[in-house]
């Protein structure tokens, strides 16, 4: 049985199309709803700012600016995903992440790791076939996070970030197949 505000926005989606106007990329998505555990986000509740004034290192433990990244650099859509080795879900997830990056999608994954040792980092990373940019947080990770709606600064932790680098969705815990392509779809949209 459906809701009522499913069956309102849908009559509003449908209303918008008929009138030819455009329909805002936030009341679409709503239409079709984030897999459980999934969260699309409103427009402008999470501002991704926190990532651009991030302390945050490289795998050869050289500082690292967020807008130095080639993916937010060209403006690109990102899945971004905070991890430790430590963490069983964590581990479990990064195939995923792995898998979806191999697909060549237009929208790119960086990991960011709550870890301070980039060799031990790099190492997993290899031991993982990790195939997209790792950064870490070091000991600002948890603030981090908390900025970023992770209230409980639990991992994984994982963004959606649209083109414009809005928090489209996000997600505390382990990350599935359908909630990852759900996400990706969702930053992918047109703003």
């Amino acid at each position: 049985m459906r809701s009522r505000t499913c069956t309102r926005r849908r009559s509003l989606v449908a209303m918008a199309g008929l009138a030819g106007l455009t329909v805002p990329s936030w009341l679409r998505a709503a239409e079709g709803a984030a897999p459980a555990g999934l969260t699309f986000e409103p427009p402008g509740r999470w501002s991704s700012e926190p990532l651009a004034t991030a302390a945050l290192w490289d795998l050869d433990n050289q500082p690292q600016r967020w807008s130095a990244l080639p993916a937010v650099a060209q403006g690109r859509p990102l899945i971004v995903n905070f991890w430790a080795r430590w963490c069983g879900p964590c581990r479990v997830e990064i195939p995923e992440l792995v898998a979806h990056t191999e697909r060549k999608s237009a929208v790119a994954v960086v990991g960011i790791a709550l870890e301070s040792d980039p060799v031990a980092v790099r190492d997993f990373a290899r031991a993982y076939d990790i195939n997209y940019p790792v950064l870490l947080a070091r000991g600002g990770g948890l603030d981090l996070m908390r900025a970023l709606g992770n209230a409980k600064a639990g991992l994984p932790f994982t963004l959606a970030l649209d083109r414009r680098g809005a928090v489209v969705a996000s997600r505390l815990g382990l990350l599935s197949r359908e909630q990852l392509a759900a996400a990706a779809r969702r930053a992918a949209e047109p703003s």
